[in-house]
């Protein structure tokens, strides 16, 4: 049984610094399962077709992350397509047999911004802090009985220096093994 299941929404990881460096660091962490959900998908995702299998790797997991770059406020096309197959067949379709036995798990979000913090405040560049950003994937957890984990956020994510960087990826190794230590799931019967 994977123990964290990391979800990587990335259109192209081959052409990424940042979520690139993020998850070569957390890939020695024992019991941290990565996937590639671009690389998984490459034709999107369908609810009929993959919400089955989908469904499946998050109800063998104890935890879950979901990894993006933030773009245009919003996350990847890939995430919401996830969202509308997974999570509707789990708590529209499914509900007794997935849904109810989803809830409870601690999710966590871990994101890259081009932007400095301070233009993710009220009245900065970016208008809203980053919190009222994740505020629809939020809602989404609250909604799916998720236990929310306070996000982990790399800013300047492309203008990072290769120093930077790898000292970023290393603080994104500790907190997740801390996320990790201190989030416990408890199966419902």
């Amino acid at each position: 049984m994977t123990q964290t299941l990391l979800l990587l929404f990335h259109p192209d990881l081959n052409r990424s610094k940042a979520n690139a460096a993020l998850v070569r660091a957390v890939e020695p962490l024992p019991g941290v399962e990565i996937v590639d959900m671009s690389a998984a998908c490459p034709e999107g995702l369908d609810l009929s077709r993959d919400g089955e299998r989908e469904a499946a790797r998050l109800l063998a997991a104890d935890r879950i992350v979901l990894q993006f770059p933030m773009q245009w406020y919003s996350s990847p096309p890939l995430l919401k397509a996830w969202q509308d197959a997974v999570l509707t067949r789990m708590f529209y379709i499914a509900y007794e047999s997935e849904g109810r036995r989803l809830e409870g798990k601690p999710i966590m979000i871990a994101i890259t911004a081009g932007n400095t913090v301070g233009a993710y405040a009220s009245g900065g560049r970016n208008m809203y802090t980053m919190s009222d950003l994740l505020a629809p994937l939020r809602a989404t957890a609250h909604r799916c009985g998720l236990e929310w984990g306070e996000p982990f956020v790399l800013y300047q994510a492309d203008k990072l220096s290769s120093c930077e960087l790898e000292s970023a990826a290393e603080q994104y190794a500790e907190y997740l093994t801390r996320w990790i230590a201190s989030s416990k799931h408890h199966p419902k019967d």
